[in-house]
């Protein structure tokens, strides 16, 4: 089948593999190439990186939905296109130009996690399992039908970069089975009901600011989902540090943001008297430390508390 590719991120490369090895992928629509990172050097998509190794021409437009663009993607006669993870809305005008319509990738167990951020929320909310879910783009926010649906247990310590690689390799063999069917004619189409509908927006800064008033189990959830960004972070005697490894405690402490000590290892207290362990952290303009170096240069005082206002 002759196919338009619509992708950006490295969750998108397995999928645009997989159509290049079994269909005639006409043209890759990427997002332009940005400045990334702290030196703010040009960076071009993941997407773009594996469509120039796999000799498919690349398209970068600012804005995929104005008008000079439009004859230029239908020109490429696409029988299906395929969106994964492009960072644009697709408009009604496009989504009618294929016969066979444009499938999505989406990284959740529509119509749960509706929205850009589905894996990052599914972790940060303490699911147990997510999956992935191909589906007919039509003009709401992930609101198609869905023609596939495959489930995928979440690890208990599993981080969002990791929990993407494995959706990525679902969702590409789940891609090519439901291309195999539409061209079997053999699909078959499911409604969402919006009532079970559940939203993932995409995250922001604030998102990684930790409140130690929530349980221990939920702090480390949204430190293994916001991972690597926003991260989680709070201030220590007025500085921002962020919490870069952590894991479950075993000890009660009765005060959420309270630092305390043993044998070279650092806990804090959090909400209904559970704990975390800090095993590596970064204060502002510092480098990574673990916790027994953090402890050697800064002697806790009686009652040290994170996340306090300076």
């Amino acid at each position: 089948m002759r196919v338009v590719f619509l992708g950006t991120p490295e969750f998108a490369v397995p999928s645009l593999e997989a159509l290049a090895a079994h269909h005639q992928v006409a043209a890759v629509y990427t997002q332009p190439d940005r400045p990334k990172g702290r030196g703010n050097q040009v960076a071009e998509s993941a997407v773009k990186i594996a469509a120039r190794r796999l000799g498919i021409e690349v398209c970068q437009p600012e804005r995929i939905r104005r008008a000079e663009n439009l004859e230029p993607l239908k020109a490429w006669a696409a029988e299906i296109m395929v969106v994964v993870g492009y960072g644009q809305i697709i408009p009604q005008n496009i989504i009618d130009m294929p016969r066979q319509g444009i499938l999505n990738v989406h990284a959740s167990l529509l119509p749960k996690y509706r929205g850009a951020a589905p894996i990052q929320w599914a972790i940060a909310n303490g699911e147990t399992e997510t999956g992935v879910t191909i589906m007919q783009i039509d003009a709401g926010l992930d609101t198609g039908d869905m023609l596939l649906k495959e489930t995928l247990p979440i690890g208990r310590s599993e981080t969002a970069p990791e929990l993407s690689v494995r959706l990525a390799l679902m969702g590409a063999e789940l891609l090519l089975e439901a291309i195999r069917r539409l061209e079997a004619g053999t699909a078959q189409r499911e409604n969402q009901r919006d009532e079970d509908a559940t939203l993932a927006p995409i995250l922001k800064k604030e998102d990684g600011l930790v409140n130690w008033h929530r349980s221990a189990a939920e702090v480390y959830n949204r430190w293994r989902g916001f991972n690597p960004w926003p991260g989680a972070y709070t201030t220590f005697r007025g500085q921002q540090l962020s919490i870069t490894s952590v894991r479950l405690g075993q000890r009660e402490l009765d005060a959420p943001g309270r630092l305390y000590s043993e044998k070279h290892h650092l806990f804090v207290g959090c909400g209904a008297g559970t704990t975390l362990e800090l095993m590596e952290i970064q204060l502002s303009g510092k480098k990574r430390m673990n916790a027994e170096a953090f402890l050697n240069g800064y002697r806790l005082v009686e009652n040290e508390m994170l996340g306090e206002k300076p």
